[in-house]
């Protein structure tokens, strides 16, 4: 199978970033990449753009790990506080899930996405509870919030008063 060099004008997920010299299928190339102008195949001239390439990526992912920064100390002055439907006891109807905290995030003006949430698994207890939030591959926050019942908590029948009819 032939192979080609091309240099990437964007980043590629699995592949690359902009300015880097990957080796690709000759026909993932022709077919894909260079139409779509992804990508310049390794000539001398093209050399010479990978500079500024290498430029813009620099100032891209500066840029970006300045955005990731400061949402990440917004992110941990937030304070937010779930309510869910509880039941007899303070059972919980359901579950509090990721995209319930993505959702309430957005009330307060923080954009994520799933796949940003580390919740290993949905919240099925009142209490306080924390969230691990990838924003950046350097930049990791911990989202502290509340889950409380809308209405108040009744208690659970105690088995004394059945005793006591018993008797």
């Amino acid at each position: 199978m032939a192979n080609s060099e091309v240099l990437l004008l964007q980043p590629i997920k699995g592949l690359g970033a902009e300015g880097d010299t990957v080796t690709v299928r000759a026909g993932y190339a022709r077919n894909f990449l260079l139409p779509r102008k992804q990508a310049l195949p390794i000539t001398q001239a093209n050399k010479k753009h990978v500079e500024s390439l290498l430029k813009a990526r620099e100032a891209r992912e500066q840029k970006e790990f300045e955005s990731a920064r400061t949402l990440g100390e917004q992110i941990e002055k937030t304070s937010i506080a779930i309510a869910v439907k509880t039941g007899e006891g303070g059972k919980m109807f359901g579950a509090v899930t990721a995209n319930d905290l993505i959702e309430r995030l957005k009330e307060e003006g923080i954009e994520l996405v799933k796949k940003q949430l580390g919740l290993a698994q949905p919240i099925k207890d009142l209490g306080s509870h924390t969230a691990a939030i990838k924003l950046h591959a350097d930049i990791e926050v911990e989202l502290k919030f509340e889950v409380v019942s809308e209405n108040p908590i009744e208690e659970a029948a105690t088995e004394d008063a059945s005793d006591e009819d018993e008797d």
